[in-house]
């Protein structure tokens, strides 16, 4: 026996070079042939531990999955459903989400004004361009008004401003359908000194336009005023207001006074703030009064920069209206004032 051996080792040891290395190389690859083999049949053995093939592997499967019952846990599937309907991310990374709070209204109020201020909190993000999505382009869907919003981290609040929606009858409806959480914000102004407003940056685009006492009536003479002019119809707040409390709460609206933007910015903007849930970090050291324009610029605190105005749009001479038609149009407002600080429980002393 030991000869044998002696002499297999002695036949190995005298085999040429490349012919060893071949003989190594088959017992290494027949070795890890039997130890594939051992780990297949040792793995069929345990139970399976993959993921049941009927559940939702995709949060877009889940909306349909919850409309046929056969959601399983509901409480943890509507919260999947609610990550992918907000656009949020398991990271916290910045995404875009639909607005959680619209600046609805009203043209020439102050919404641009209010919307610059809101920037300047760290907790609100704002699209700058008006959007117009509930009123002119709800066909393209809420995933195009999505992809307008900023990106935004979690906490923060999203916000745009488009001040027609306030007078469109179909867009109350519409914000109800996206979330009837939604914040609405409406910065109002003296109705009369709103329509004067209105019409000049009309006038400003088209020159030739009829003057400012031919458009108010329907006839002069009679004094008969013409309701259906829309710079005297946005004015008219409490009918536009009837629409949307039929949808929202009065307590989910907070109205803004116009003109205490102008002569108190802080203190409305301590209101919105507080509105909307948010620390009060937009503060008087953000403002600087401006008698040339006539109302504030936005600075940044502890610095020596010079102010930040709104642009030349912003702030334009009116032209001069007769005492006569002005009296006309704020007995005409009256009413409709009265009514209105009724409805939102505060008095913008207009009349």
């Amino acid at each position: 026996m030991e000869y044998s051996l002696l002499c297999h080792a002695s036949h190995a040891a005298s085999l040429p070079p490349v012919r060893h290395k071949v003989l190594v190389l088959c017992i290494m690859l027949s070795l890890w042939a039997y130890t594939l083999y051992c780990c297949i049949g040792y793995c069929s053995s345990v139970p399976s531990l993959a993921a049941d093939p009927g559940e939702p592997t995709s949060p877009h499967a889940l909306p349909t999955e919850l409309l046929n019952g056969d959601g399983g846990d509901l409480d943890s599937s509507l919260s999947r459903v609610d990550e992918w309907e907000e656009g949020r991310t398991l990271n916290g990374s910045e995404t875009k989400k639909l607005p959680q709070a619209i600046i609805i209204g009203v043209k020439k109020g102050g919404t641009r004004a209010l919307l610059e201020f809101l920037r300047l909190h760290p907790d609100i993000r704002a699209v700058g361009a008006e959007p117009h999505f509930f009123d002119r382009n709800y066909e393209k869907g809420l995933e195009w008004y999505r992809d307008l919003m900023p990106k935004s981290l979690e906490g923060q609040i999203t916000m745009e401003k488009t001040p027609s929606y306030f007078v469109t009858k179909e867009v109350p409806g519409r914000i109800y359908a996206m979330s009837k959480d939604t914040k609405l914000i409406v910065v109002v102004r003296d109705p009369v000194t709103r329509a004067i407003s209105d019409y000049t940056q009309t006038r400003s685009k088209k020159p030739d336009i009829p003057s400012f006492e031919s458009l108010t009536f329907k006839n002069i003479t009679a004094g008969l005023i013409d309701s259906t002019w829309s710079a005297l119809q946005i004015g008219m707040y409490a009918r536009h207001l009837d629409r949307w409390l039929k949808y929202f709460p009065i307590n989910q609206m907070l109205f803004v006074s116009g003109e205490r933007l102008i002569s108190d910015p802080a203190g409305e903007m301590a209101r919105v703030q507080d509105f909307l849930g948010l620390r009060r970090v937009v503060t008087e050291k953000y403002f600087h009064f401006n008698p040339a324009k006539g109302f504030p610029c936005l600075k940044k605190p502890e610095s020596n920069s010079k102010p930040h105005c709104l642009g030349k749009t912003k702030g334009r001479t009116h032209p001069n209206i007769h005492p006569d038609v002005v009296q006309q149009l704020r007995d005409f407002y009256k009413p409709f004032n009265k009514k209105f600080y009724y409805m939102t429980g505060q008095d913008f002393g207009w009349d």
